[in-house]
This record gives C-alpha cells, sequence and structure tokens, in this order.
C-alpha cells in the first residue's frame, strides 16, 4: 500500500496509535507519497497539453494556407472557339469553319501580389496573437482553480483546529459535569460541538478533494497530489501596467491587418492588363494565321471606389477599438490593483490585530473554565471559539478574494506569456 519509507513508518505508527491520532497519521501518509505541484508546473503542463493548442494549431495552418494562396498570380488560360462551325448556303460544315486555338495571360498590376500577400501574413500575425489570447484565456482559469483549491487546502486547517478545540473543551465540560460544576446538558452539548466539528473537517476536506481534482482535470490528471498553501498566505501587492497587455497586443495586429486591407484595395484602382495569342485555321483553303489580343477594363477607380471606402472605414474602426480597449483595461487594471491592496490591508489588521485579541480571548476563558470557577461557561467557550473560526475564516476568504484578482490581473497583463509556446502560438 505504502511505497516508500516514510509511508511505510506512518502505517506502522497508526496500527500502534491510539484511534484519536489516526486520522493525522493517514494524512501524514498520504502526504509522504502524494506528489507535490507547483503553480508554474501545473500551468507548464496545461501549456503543453490542453486541446486548445489543436485548435491553435489549425488555425495557424489556415492561415499558413492563406498566405500561400495569396502568392499565387493568375492562372494561364488555353482554349479554342470554333467559328461559322454550321450554317446555310456556303456556311456549311468543314467548309467555311474557322478554328482558333488561344493562349492567354494577365498581368497584375499596381502591386496586387504585394498588397495579397502582405494582408495574408498580417492576417497570420493576427491569428497568432488570437492564439496566444485564448491560450492566456485557459491558463487564466487554471490559476483561478489554483486558488480556489488552495483556499480549500486552507479551510481544513480551520476545521482540524475547530475540531482540536471542540474536542479539548468536551474534555474539560466533562470533568467540570463530574463534579458537578456544571449540568449533564453542557455535556451534551460540548459533544454536540465535537460532531459539528467532525462533520465540518469531513466537509472541508471533500471540498479540497473536489478541488484539486477540477484543477487537475485541466491537464487529465487526478486529485493525488499536494498544495503547498504557503504561497496563499503570501500578499504581495503588485502595480503592474496595461500598457503591454495581450489584448491590446491582439487589437494593434488587427490594426495592421486592416491598414493592409485598405492598400489591397487601393491596388484595385488599376486594371489587370490581358494578352492573347492563337493560331486561327480556315477551313476553306486549309490556310493558318497568327492571331494576337490584349485587353483591360475601364473605370476601375470608380467601381473600385466602395471598396476603398469601406476597408478605411474599417482600419479607423480598429484605431478606435484600441484607444477604448485601453481606457478599459487601464481602469480594470486601476480597480483591481486598488481592490488587492484594500484586500491586503484587511488582511494584515485581522493578521495583527483581531487573530492575537480572538486567541488571547480563547486562552484566558478556557483558563478560567479550566480551574473550576462559575465565572465561565460553556457559552463563553463556545462564542470565544466561534469568533477565532470566524477571524481565520474571514481572513481564508480575503486571501481568495486577493488571489482570484491577482489571476484577472495576471491575465490582463500578460504574465505567464511566457508560458505559451511562440512556436505553436505564433509559428
Amino acid at each position: 500500500m505504502f511505497s516508500n519509507p516514510s509511508a511505510r513508518l506512518a502505517a506502522r505508527l497508526i496500527r500502534l496509535a491510539p484511534p484519536c491520532a489516526v486520522i493525522p497519521l493517514v494524512l501524514s501518509a498520504q502526504a509522504a507519497s502524494a506528489q507535490g505541484i507547483t503553480l508554474s508546473e501545473a500551468l507548464s503542463r496545461v501549456a503543453t497539453t490542453n486541446p486548445t493548442l489543436q485548435v491553435n494549431a489549425a488555425r495557424l495552418d489556415a492561415a499558413d494556407a492563406a498566405v500561400a494562396i495569396a502568392g499565387v498570380r493568375p492562372r494561364d488560360s488555353v482554349g479554342i472557339e470554333v467559328e461559322d462551325f454550321a450554317g446555310t448556303g456556303t456556311y456549311g460544315p468543314l467548309e467555311q469553319q474557322q478554328t482558333t486555338a488561344w493562349y492567354e495571360r494577365t498581368w497584375e498590376r499596381g502591386g496586387k501580389r504585394e498588397a495579397r500577400l502582405s494582408s495574408a501574413r498580417a492576417e497570420l500575425g493576427v491569428a497568432g496573437e488570437r492564439n496566444a489570447l485564448r491560450m492566456l484565456d485557459v491558463l487564466a482559469q487554471v490559476q483561478s482553480a489554483w486558488v480556489e483549491a488552495l483556499a480549500a487546502e486552507a479551510g481544513i486547517a480551520i476545521a482540524q483546529q475547530q475540531l482540536q478545540v471542540a474536542e479539548q473543551t468536551q474534555a474539560q465540560v466533562g470533568r467540570r459535569v463530574a463534579r458537578a460544576l456544571d449540568p449533564l446538558f453542557a455535556a451534551e452539548r460540548a459533544k454536540t460541538a465535537v460532531i459539528e466539528a467532525r462533520i465540518a473537517l469531513d466537509q472541508a476536506r471533500r471540498l479540497a478533494r473536489l478541488s484539486r481534482a477540477s484543477l487537475a482535470g485541466w491537464w487529465d490528471g487526478n486529485e493525488d497530489f499536494t498544495l503547498a498553501t504557503d504561497p496563499f498566505f503570501t500578499v504581495q501587492e503588485t502595480g503592474p501596467s496595461a500598457a503591454d497587455s495581450p489584448d491590446l497586443t491582439l487589437l494593434s495586429a488587427e490594426r495592421e491587418a486592416a491598414e493592409s486591407q485598405v492598400r489591397l484595395a487601393q491596388t484595385g484602382n488599376t486594371g489587370d492588363a490581358t494578352a492573347r495569342i492563337g493560331i486561327r485555321h480556315f477551313g476553306q483553303g486549309n490556310d493558318v494565321a497568327l492571331m494576337v489580343g490584349g485587353s483591360i477594363p475601364l473605370g476601375n477607380r470608380a467601381a473600385n471606389r466602395g471598396n476603398v471606402a469601406r476597408a478605411s472605414a474599417e482600419s479607423r474602426a480598429a484605431e478606435a477599438e484600441i484607444a477604448v480597449a485601453r481606457l478599459q483595461i487601464g481602469r480594470e487594471v486601476d480597480r483591481l490593483v486598488a481592490q488587492r491592496a484594500a484586500l491586503a490591508s484587511e488582511i494584515a489588521r485581522i493578521e495583527r490585530d483581531v487573530l492575537p485579541s480572538a486567541q488571547k480571548a480563547l486562552r484566558l476563558v478556557r483558563d478560567g473554565f479550566a480551574r473550576g470557577g462559575t465565572a465561565f461557561t460553556f457559552l463563553e467557550i463556545n462564542q470565544a471559539q466561534q469568533a477565532l473560526i470566524d477571524a481565520r475564516s474571514r481572513r481564508v476568504d480575503l486571501l481568495r478574494q486577493f488571489h482570484l484578482a491577482g489571476a484577472r490581473l495576471d491575465r490582463l497583463t500578460g504574465r505567464h506569456a511566457s508560458l505559451v509556446s511562440s512556436t505553436e502560438i505564433r509559428r
């Protein structure tokens, strides 16, 4: 069952330990056999195995194919025409018919091919940035799942502390009841508190297991790993800038693509020249003759005016979207930074003032209760214990909000962009 020396030692201690000590030893054995995973490792696994990579690769293949298509010039044509094939009088079959075999080529003018290639390459850049943004969205969800898993693990510690205090209180109440200092119902109330604490601990462990399973699902794993809660209790305020936001990078790529579309539309003002050369065979007399022809469309500028106007409008819209997004992202970043600062301040006050005071109050009440006097009852102990549990739970909830806001902030500023493979996303 246990594969390493630490786990075997824990199993031996379990057999020798009293029942009240079995649960902590089991947890120690499981922790010894489980594999620890950091946030960076979790994000790296997702960045290299998530199915989104297949979607990104297919979109890049499509963009690459568009570049290849854009470089193809108009295809040459060959054809054959038969005139006066059938008619009346002298225009009978095989008498007056004329047969022409011809070859035709079109020359693009105005830099159309170069403009098409430039536009296709710009769209390839847009596809790469969209892929990167899509992957960053996935990593942001993974980071949020990581925070939820850490919060659930922290909840186990609170539930364990609650159970420990409840069991100690039950023992004290039992001694007081035995000495007739408290009525019998006080012992039942203490017993009920222990049962409720055990239920809360079971629920906390179940929630932690489900949170780990939800996190591991991002890389198709299982919940058999541990989480170090130290990063969860570390509060570091950051003040990143929205200037390098990946959303703005995508909008900039889309603006460049729109500008390339304007240049492509403008090339339509110049008509393409077509030349044709062929050989004509005359049925009467069995003679042949060389024929040459050409054409160029007229009125291109007027006919293409709408295309240029539409492309120009889309380019202006892309430019305006950058300004709007920069303002919105900047406001959200500022809001998140301010929110994290407020949360950090409240967390610090709870750690500095509330928790020490609640711990001291519980210790004083328990000491007075243990001395056997009548000044303190089970009610005071229960209230002091609940005040301490509430303070610890409040701290964990604030830390959860702090790190969730940090996950959103990391997404907006592209903190984990280095984990996105450049060869697979921006190929």
